[in-house]
């Protein structure tokens, strides 16, 4: 909500004692908040506070995530930016959700798309010029910066006129918004085959080229697939296609292919985990089986600066479910944050934004806030022993 409602139930409390409906008491205050906000509403949540103060009790190193360095991806949150403000007093919309975040802490923020509940301030669509210019003055208003936006990919390769205009166009929104980084949520390529990788990187090359003229980096961001086996050599099969691999993972071989200057990538360390559990042995090109267990951690610290934006995802251990984990709220999994964020280090530079695919909920509409909320204190309150 705006600063008017800062507390929902005093808020709802006072549209009643002037028997108003929502929609006039929402309007009023809209208007009246324009001159009343004065700054942010920052600062840690009281549990954080209490993290913190034991910490130093029991004589615990810094934080592993720096203040300002303490982000979510908007997709948590998609069923609040979609939602239709008249049917709740829960936030929704761009501008009440990023006052709630403001609330629990957090300082960046990376979208998913632009588009928000056609009731919200500003309409549906805010992939425009006009549109990114509300956008930041909402960030702005409540001390947040963005980070990234998982948006337009050219599918055309070579890039198209119309795919190359279209590509600049979310730079420029992408320059307006503030951001660093600008990228994907899908791999370069869903193939397995070394040709195919090739393209990509050629592909992603140029495309990079473009955004680093634009001032932005370019970021893929990737599931456990990308992590698999590249098939690189062995015999040929029906199609003059390769069989076997020689054991490099197709993102590592991504990386050695694309221009560091140009190119960057985002690990979702959720994935990357599952990517652990499924991909750890391959046919090597004499027919031999090979094991090799990927090390996330190892991958970003050997590419270190290649990783400028991390998924901070969460997942207890299910070796049932296919993929060795099931989602679940930041902090409250099985995966060893401690120990990665302490082996890549680099805490200054990197920026790791809190995710959960499946917060939103059809019968607890707070949930996806909630596990909001729950995400920013585990992160803050990550820290390494003195």
């Amino acid at each position: 909500m705006t600063a008017f409602n800062d507390d929902s139930r005093t808020g709802e409390a006072l549209r009643r004692t002037l028997g108003v409906s929502r929609r006039r008491f929402l309007s009023t205050c809209t208007a009246a908040a324009a001159a009343a906000i004065a700054a942010p509403v920052l600062g840690a949540s009281p549990a954080l506070a209490q993290v913190e103060q034991g910490d130093r009790e029991a004589g615990h190193g810094p934080a592993l995530v720096p203040p300002h360095k303490r982000g979510i991806i908007l997709y948590t949150v998609r069923d609040a930016t979609g939602r239709d403000p008249m049917s709740t007093d829960l936030p929704s919309g761009f501008r009440e959700v990023f006052h709630e975040l403001s609330r629990y802490g957090y300082q960046q923020v990376e979208f998913a798309g632009y588009r928000q509940h056609a009731g919200a301030p500003g309409g549906a669509n805010l992939e425009t010029v006009q549109g990114a210019r509300l956008l930041r003055s909402w960030l702005d208003e409540y001390g947040l910066r963005a980070q990234g936006n998982h948006g337009f990919i050219p599918s055309s390769w070579p890039l198209t006129p119309s795919d190359v205009d279209t590509f600049k166009r979310h730079l420029e929104i992408a320059n307006i918004l503030g951001m660093a980084h600008m990228g994907t949520g899908g791999d370069p390529t869903g193939s397995s085959y070394r040709s195919d990788w090739d393209a990509a990187a050629d592909k992603w090359n140029a495309l990079g080229a473009i955004a680093r003229s634009e001032g932005v980096k370019l970021y893929t961001h990737n599931h456990d697939s990308a992590y698999g086996f590249l098939l690189d050599g062995g015999p040929l099969d029906a199609l003059g296609r390769p069989t076997r691999s020689s054991g490099l993972r197709k993102l590592e071989y991504f990386l050695r292919n694309t221009d560091r200057q140009c190119v960057w990538l985002e690990m979702d360390i959720f994935w990357a985990h599952v990517a652990q559990y499924k991909f750890h042995t391959y046919t090597a090109h004499d027919g031999s089986q090979q094991r090799n267990v990927f090390d996330p951690a190892a991958l970003v610290a050997a590419n270190n600066l290649r990783y400028p934006l991390f998924h901070a995802k969460d997942g207890t251990v299910n070796t049932q479910s296919g993929q060795g984990y099931d989602m679940v709220p930041f902090g409250t999994g099985d995966i060893d944050y401690r120990a990665f964020f302490s082996r890549v280090g680099a805490k200054h530079y990197h920026n790791p934004m809190v995710e959960q695919d499946n917060a939103p909920s059809s019968t607890d509409l707070g949930q996806s806030l909630d596990h909001a909320r729950i995400g920013y204190d585990n992160l803050a309150a990550l820290r390494t022993h003195r």
